[in-house]
């Protein structure tokens, strides 16, 4: 698979850089970032990826949340994909809304027409990610953490509760904990999946950690969260997701800190602990 760099530069003894590639999954170019710690010029390093909330792009995280400093103290490889596919021909929201299509791929596989053809970003996060950053960037692949911010803490939970052979350690930032009862949600999955509501229980956050009492890959599942949201009560429910954990037996550790909004302030001020979280996981 052909890399193209869009830029790199030196960042805190390591390198920062937005990258191109042809994806076969989402049928469009996709972009993504990659933050090297210097750590890799001996080897291989522990790897996290951050999925973005909705309108955000690959350089919102490494621009805003000042991760870099503390990921290159500890050795961590960070990758921040973009939220959505891009470009001629991918369709966008009907009415032109920031909460649908470009910029808000919701981390599905999507089923109904015509959003079908490009918006896999499930399988991208995935499958084709994978590959791309194994096999192009000094990372290892058996310790890979994964976190996420609103829409992309939803997918962070979503995806790292399916898929626990493929990470070793989850956090999340204010995700969306029910795509069945968020008006976000319910919007998304209506056009991605279709209105058979069954089918979104795969995507909602709550529902996934519901069924997940089998996973024993995560010892220590953190959600932080703003207590002064403004998406708090009608679009991120967090107690469904706690009473889903409890019901479930997943060990999650949610925090709500008085004073904190939903935006990259609040995750700014708590990075660092979720970086030390993955990286006492990962062996960094």
């Amino acid at each position: 698979m052909t890399i193209e760099t869009l830029s790199e530069t030196g960042c805190f003894g390591g390198r920062i850089g937005f990258y191109r590639h042809a994806s076969t999954v989402n049928d469009c170019d996709m972009r993504f970032s990659v933050f090297v710690p210097p750590q890799a010029a001996n080897g291989k390093v522990p790897v996290l990826t951050f999925l973005s909330g909705l309108t955000c792009t690959e350089e919102n995280f490494m621009v805003k949340s000042g991760a870099q400093r503390v990921a290159a103290e500890l050795g961590l490889m960070l990758v921040s994909p973009d939220t959505s596919p891009r470009g001629d021909g991918v369709p966008d929201d009907p009415d032109g809304d920031y909460d649908f299509g470009l910029g808000a791929g919701f981390y599905v596989n999507a089923t109904a027409a015509p959003w079908s053809r490009h918006y896999h970003m499930y399988d991208y996060i995935t499958r084709e990610l994978q590959a791309v950053i194994f096999d192009n960037f000094p990372g290892d692949a058996e310790r890979h953490g994964l976190t996420g911010h609103s829409m992309g803490g939803h997918g962070a939970l979503t995806i790292g509760l399916r898929n626990p052979g493929m990470f070793r350690s989850l956090s999340a930032f204010a995700p969306i904990c029910t795509t069945l009862n968020s008006p976000w949600g319910r919007k998304a999955l209506g056009y991605y999946l279709g209105s058979d509501t069954a089918a979104w229980q795969d995507y909602d956050a709550a529902e996934v950690a519901r069924n997940s009492g089998h996973v024993t890959r995560y010892d220590r599942i953190l959600v932080d969260q703003g207590a002064d949201d403004p998406f708090l009560a009608e679009q991120l429910k967090p107690e469904l997701l706690k009473a889903a954990c409890e019901e479930s037996g997943l060990p999650l550790e949610l925090r709500i800190h008085d004073g904190y909004d939903h935006g990259y302030y609040f995750i700014s001020t708590f990075i660092e602990e979720h970086l030390k979280h993955h990286a006492a996981r990962l062996g960094a």
